[in-house]
């Protein structure tokens, strides 16, 4: 695998990570009641969005055409975990839980894909650092919401 190849697979690991939040949240805000905890998805989704537009600008700068979206098959599983979760339990702090969960796995997959990829790109090392810090402020801002009487 050339150097470019490697940067391209690094970059959709990172960009693929946020897309997920981000149709997470989108699915999911629908299913809410709590306006506290639909103006903390709308902030989450913001910034995740600000990422996304930095893999997309980093991807522009390198001339990099194969920047990749999550596959309809990962979309359909995603949209059927969140709608199968909250059939019957759609409290916000089911939400919560739903939202924590993700979030975790986020984390998970940012320590991975940076081990995955040393010394590919300072760059990417440093929008991945930047998810991962999201990821863990988004952990301590929704676990209040796990409380009944939040």
């Amino acid at each position: 695998m050339n150097e470019n190849e490697k940067i391209t697979k690094y970059l959709n690991a990172i960009y693929q990570n946020i897309r997920t939040a981000i149709q997470s949240i989108d699915e999911i805000i629908k299913k809410a009641k709590s306006e506290e905890l639909i103006s903390e998805l709308s902030n989450e989704e913001d910034a995740y969005s600000i990422l996304a537009k930095e893999c997309e600008s980093f991807a522009k700068a390198e001339k990099i055409d194969g920047i990749k979206d999550n596959n309809i098959i990962e979309k359909a599983r995603l949209w059927t975990s969140i709608n199968m979760s909250t059939l019957i339990d759609d409290s916000t702090r089911k939400i919560a839980e739903l939202m924590l969960f993700g979030t975790f796995m986020g984390v998970v997959t940012c320590v991975k894909d940076k081990d995955d990829h040393k010394n590919i790109s300072n760059e990417l090392d440093e929008i991945l650092d930047k998810l991962l810090e999201l990821e863990r402020q988004n952990i301590h801002k929704l676990i209040p919401f796990l409380q009944e009487n939040h």
